[in-house]
């Protein structure tokens, strides 16, 4: 028989039905991930890579930081923030089924220091104020102006020498007043640290 002619498919990367929770009090601890079309887990070497990166930018000191984490999705990076020790963690989700699976796994875990909010992320960023956070954390679907409009929201509630972590599809430049400490790039997607410049004389 000739050799078939039919186009070879490209699969579809694999979302993991697990994540696990990579150091901290609740090391090893996995997290469900739902089945939810744009769901992108932070995989675990790049969270790994990042709670370095930030564990040498305080000194290992995360007690009373507060955390926001803008796009939930499975909670991976504001559960890791918890999981370090972090004062506090506001959660933001649309998803209604997500926001329910971070219910389940913070009532399994005990945990009473993260806030739900279930609600569009560019509403819900402003509403925070006038808290200031240490840490934010941007990873917004791909795709769309999600990043352009996000970004501006955030900083208005970023504490002075807060950091603000994104995840894009491309290198994006340092937004205003923020230097970028440090890059990474997984597969398609690129991993930015930036912290708020100091304005001290």
């Amino acid at each position: 028989m000739p050799p078939s002619t039919k186009p070879r498919v490209r699969p579809k990367a694999v979302i993991p039905h697990k994540i696990r929770i990579i150091g901290g009090q609740f090391k090893r601890t996995t997290i469900p991930v739902i089945n939810r079309d744009g769901l992108r887990p932070t995989p675990d070497r790049v969270r790994e890579t990042l709670f370095n990166w930030i564990t040498h930018l305080w000194d290992g000191e995360f007690d009373g930081r507060q955390v926001l984490d803008a796009f939930a999705g499975t909670g991976a990076l504001g559960l890791e923030a918890v999981s370090r020790g972090v004062g506090s963690v506001v959660m933001v989700e649309h998803d209604r089924g997500a926001v329910a699976a971070l219910k389940a796994i913070c009532d399994k875990l005990h945990i009473t220091n993260v806030t739900l909010i279930a609600a569009d992320a560019m509403v819900a960023i402003p509403r925070q104020a006038p808290t200031r956070f240490d840490l934010i954390f941007l990873d917004p679907p791909f795709g769309g102006d999600w990043l352009e409009r996000a970004i501006p929201k955030a900083l208005a509630v970023l504490a002075d020498d807060g950091l603000l972590y994104i995840e894009a599809e491309s290198v994006i430049p340092p937004p205003a007043g923020m230097e970028l400490l440090r890059i990474d790039r997984a597969g398609a997607v690129h991993s930015h640290l930036f912290r708020r410049e100091s304005t001290a004389e």
